[in-house]
Parts: structure tokens; sequence; C-alpha cells
């Protein structure tokens, strides 16, 4: 009885819980607070970059600060048409680049963004860098860290808080921050759900059209990348990522949109 009691609570507060993507509508589970999460995020990100060794490479440093910076411009342009703009409130955008051989990008609430040099090659140029850092932007903006985070702590930890499990277990916390953006895991680009993938891909599309960069690069771009997965991959079906086809097919679906945004850019 006492099992059923706590399994009904924690459903009520699921439900409760639910909020709206901002942009999507796609309903989505959400127990943390953008405050609370920008708070652990951020000293999740400066854990990472003080242990991290940061790119000397001045080029290619530059080149993931300019793409960050556009894509910034570019959102924040995004949300301030779609009135939206509180939803950015808090955000300290940073952009580096760690000297490591993971082929991995990642960006976490409130902005803070990392890049590999691994990815670098598969990028190709700053149009490809645009691709991965959109994309990974957008999973920001989305709140899709939140989702996962929550869906964490519903299944983990009963439903608790992020504050509360950061105060009576700190280190349990840093780890699910972790966890959830993926740091430390080669193709780290691949860790989300196949919705949250699909919406990470077309605000991303729109987001590098904003910045400038042509939007066709990312088609390229997720064919690489699946290359370097091992080519055919997982079947959809078993997989928690959309299979290349389905991600090409949407890619290509959503491109008249992105165009007409890179268009009136440029």
């Amino acid at each position: 009885m006492y099992k059923k009691i706590i399994a009904f609570t924690i459903a009520v507060v699921m439900m409760v819980a639910c909020t709206t993507v901002p942009i999507t509508g796609r309903r989505q589970l959400n127990l943390v607070s953008d405050a609370a999460m920008q708070q652990q995020s951020y000293a999740a990100y400066n854990q990472v970059i003080a242990e991290s060794k940061i790119s000397r490479d001045a080029q290619a440093t530059a080149m993931v600060k300019r793409a960050g910076q556009r894509i910034q411009r570019a959102v924040e342009q995004y949300m301030a048409q779609n009135n939206l703009s509180s939803e950015l409130e808090g955000y300290a955008w940073e952009f580096n680049l760690i000297d490591d051989e993971q082929i991995n990008a990642w960006a976490m609430a409130g902005g803070k963004t990392a890049v590999y040099t691994g990815i670098l090659p598969v990028a190709q140029n700053e149009t490809g860098l645009a691709v991965v850092m959109g994309h990974e932007i957008a999973h920001a903006i989305a709140k899709h860290s939140n989702e996962r985070a929550s869906q964490q702590l519903a299944q983990q930890f009963g439903g608790a808080s992020l504050q509360a499990l950061a105060g009576s277990q700190p280190g349990t916390a840093q780890n699910l921050m972790m966890t959830v953006y993926g740091v430390g895991s080669q193709l780290g680009l691949l860790k989300y759900g196949r919705n949250q993938e699909s919406e990470a891909d077309k605000l991303g599309l729109i987001f590098m059209a904003m910045a400038g960069y042509n939007p066709q690069e990312a088609v390229s771009f997720w064919k690489r990348m699946e290359e370097q997965a091992g080519g055919a991959g997982t079947p959809e079906f078993l997989s928690t990522h959309p299979s290349a086809g389905t991600r090409q097919s949407n890619l290509q679906k959503w491109m008249p949109e992105a165009m007409q945004y890179y268009r009136a850019n440029n």
C-alpha cells in the first residue's frame, strides 16, 4: 500500500509539473526551475573548463567563439520576434574549445557551450561548426536538459527537487548534470531522445540560418556524423535518436523555411 501511495504521489507531481516547450508546443516534464538548472549548470561548466585542456589553437578558438556569438545573436533575435525573450533570463553565454579527441559538443542551460577539437574534422569548416553549435544550443533553448534532469529526478529520486539533491548530495547532483549533457561521452551529440533530437535539428537549422550560415550544409554534416557513428547504426525503433534517413528527410522538409531565414539575413 505504501509503495502505491508513493507511486501515485510521483504520478501526480509529474502531471502537475508538465510544461510546454516554448517554441514547438510539445508538452514536457519539468521539475526543475530555470534558475536552479542554470546554477547547477554553471557550476558543472566551470568544473569541466577547470579540469580540461583548453585549446591554444587561436584560429580554431576564434572560429568557435565567432560562430557561437553569431548564433547567440540569432537566438536572441528569434526569441524577441516570438515574444519569448524572458526565456533567456539569467543566460551567461560562453563558448570554449576543448583540446580533446572526443567527437563531441554540448550546450548547457544558460548558454554555456563547449566544442571538442575532435569534432572539427567532421565539421570541416565554420558552416559545419554552426550546424553543431546551432543544434546543441537549440537543446538548451528548448530546455531539453531540464526535461532530462526532471526525468532522472522522478525515476531515481522520487521527484526530489534539484536544489534539495544538491543540498543533501552535491556530488550526485553534479554527476547528474554531467550525465544530462553527455560530458565525457564519445559522439555526445546523439544522447537525447528522438523528439528532442528532431526539435534541436529544426531549431538549430533556423538559428544557423538566421546567423547567416547556409542551412543546406546541415545535411552533409549529419551524413558525416553518421559515418563517424558507424554507418547504418541502430534501427530507429530500437534507438533513442532518429535514423540517418529520418533525420535527412526531416532536414529537407524544414529546409524551405530555414532558407527563408537565411536569405533574409544575407
